[in-house]
């Protein structure tokens, strides 16, 4: 849907899971991306054996508080690990994540799990990137750690990494002036 609305030529930055359709837009139609920011998020498909039964299970258990509570209250459960520590007390930002979920229902949600199971590896495309690339993530962040995004540098090493200091998963939101600063000396040096 997003190669079939967007323009002919884009730069594209995506956030999560933003950042893995963004992987797939390179996959698909590596001619169309003229350069890429990919922030905190992940390439690699679902490990195999208990490590991926654990992720799906926890995803699951995710969903099911979703369907059964409302997405809000998924969402509510679901921060505690996605924001830097300090940032749990902060009352305004946790309320922004949880009105942006609170946006979206349990059945998006369960097609979003579908698709992060079924995700492939991004190894292949991040090898093959050759437009200005932009890799970044909060030093914080527990689910899609800085030892990932330097794993992702190394099959990118044309790209820029950045780690945004006192961030989780949630850097754009937790540290929005740092995130576009970041973007900014990215797009200044690239364009």
């Amino acid at each position: 849907q997003l190669l079939q609305d967007a323009p002919p030529h884009m730069v594209l930055a995506g956030h999560s899971m933003g950042a893995r359709v963004a992987l797939e837009v390179l996959r698909l139609a590596p001619d169309r991306v003229k350069g890429v920011a990919l922030l905190d998020t992940g390439y690699l498909p679902k490990a195999a054996g208990e490590a991926g039964e654990e992720e799906a299970r926890k995803r699951f258990h995710l969903l099911k508080i979703a369907q059964e509570q409302g997405v809000r209250a998924m969402a509510n459960e679901w921060v505690q690990g996605m924001v830097h520590p300090d940032r749990l007390s902060d009352a305004p930002l946790i309320e922004s994540i949880l009105a942006m979920f609170d946006r979206k229902n349990a059945n998006i949600f369960a097609c979003q799990i579908n698709a992060l199971l079924n995700r492939p590896d991004g190894s292949d495309v991040l090898s093959a990137i050759r437009v200005p690339t932009l890799i970044l993530c909060g030093r914080q962040d527990f689910w899609s750690p800085p030892s990932q995004h330097e794993a992702m540098h190394r099959l990118a090493p044309h790209a820029t990494l950045a780690v945004i200091e006192e961030a989780g998963h949630m850097a754009p939101m937790e540290r929005p002036d740092a995130v576009a600063a970041a973007m900014l000396r990215w797009l200044d040096t690239k364009y």
